[in-house]
């Protein structure tokens, strides 16, 4: 039997990854401390490792593909497929941003002002190039962890990874500016990407993935509309497309069905229903594929 061996990240991630993958149809179990989780896939094997290393596995080919993030891609330069974009995270659908950080009362304005300066940060390599790109000469280690509160008092700035900037603010810290930008990203190896089987159960996990994230954020709506008030109605519908009408046994009503934005529906429902709607069924959505 052909396998597909999947990594999936350990640490952060682990939740909203395992949740993501029960919206997209797959059921993944962790038991306690195994690195092995299981998958009610028979052709898949899953193994744990955390997202800062696994470009490094999928590159060497202990795994076919895995999920990481673009700024541990480009931290250990690894030469692997990028093959979808998947923006979810711990908290939220944000992108995920590295930031240069300083105490709110540093005098470091700009990156220009780093110059000769020492920075804590997890992204080494990364922070390096972007200091060269901007011709600055800063001394960069390695940050073990508590990265916040090193400043002022061990280093004049940290590189540090944030969705909301809470934390950095919780800690009396001021962004300077974004090293880089990243999010989630399914990754290939390139032998497995060659190999047609392998691409085609990837590029097929890869469409039911995207699927489940673009449903979080929309909702079905069902109803029904006395065909005298079908233009009216449909007039108020913000819909990805045309609404899907079917015929009802009663000759003059049809039944309307669409899919909106989430965030819309308390807006919409009223104004569907003022304007002759009738019977508004809301639904939530597993996956939406395009």
């Amino acid at each position: 039997m052909n396998i597909l061996t999947l990594g999936l990240p350990k640490g952060s991630l682990q939740d909203s990854t395992i949740n993501l993958f029960g919206k997209a149809g797959y059921k993944i179990v962790v038991s306690g401390r195994s690195y092995v989780p299981s998958i009610d896939d028979p052709e898949i094997e899953c193994l744990m490792f955390r997202a800062q290393e696994m470009a490094r596995y999928v590159e060497r080919g202990v795994l076919d593909t895995g999920l990481t993030g673009k700024d541990w891609i480009t931290e250990n330069e690894a030469d692997v497929v990028e093959v979808k974009d998947l923006v979810y995270s711990k908290a939220t659908a944000k992108a995920f941003r590295w930031v240069v950080a300083v105490p709110e009362d540093s005098a470091i304005q700009s990156v220009k002002d780093l110059e000769g300066k020492r920075i804590a940060t997890e992204l080494v390599q990364a922070t390096r190039r972007y200091l060269q790109q901007h011709g600055v000469s800063a001394e960069v280690e390695y940050s073990w962890g508590a990265t916040e509160i090193k400043v002022p008092h061990l280093v004049d700035a940290i590189v540090e990874g944030t969705e909301t900037g809470a934390s950095l603010r919780a800690h009396r810290l001021r962004i300077v500016d974004t090293v880089v930008e990243s999010n989630t990203k399914l990754i290939a190896n390139r032998q497995a990407w060659a190999d047609p089987w392998k691409r085609d159960k990837i590029e097929m996990l890869a469409m039911l993935l995207k699927g489940a994230l673009e449903a979080e954020g929309k909702v079905g709506l069902k109803m029904n509309v006395p065909k005298t008030k079908l233009a009216e109605v449909s007039n108020q519908l913000p819909a990805l497309h045309t609404p899907t009408i079917s015929n009802q046994a009663d000759a003059e009503w049809v039944a309307v069905e669409v899919i909106i934005d989430k965030r819309e529906v308390r807006d919409v429902i009223p104004r569907l229903k003022k304007a002759g709607a009738e019977g508004i069924i809301e639904y939530p959505l597993n996956s939406v594929i395009y």
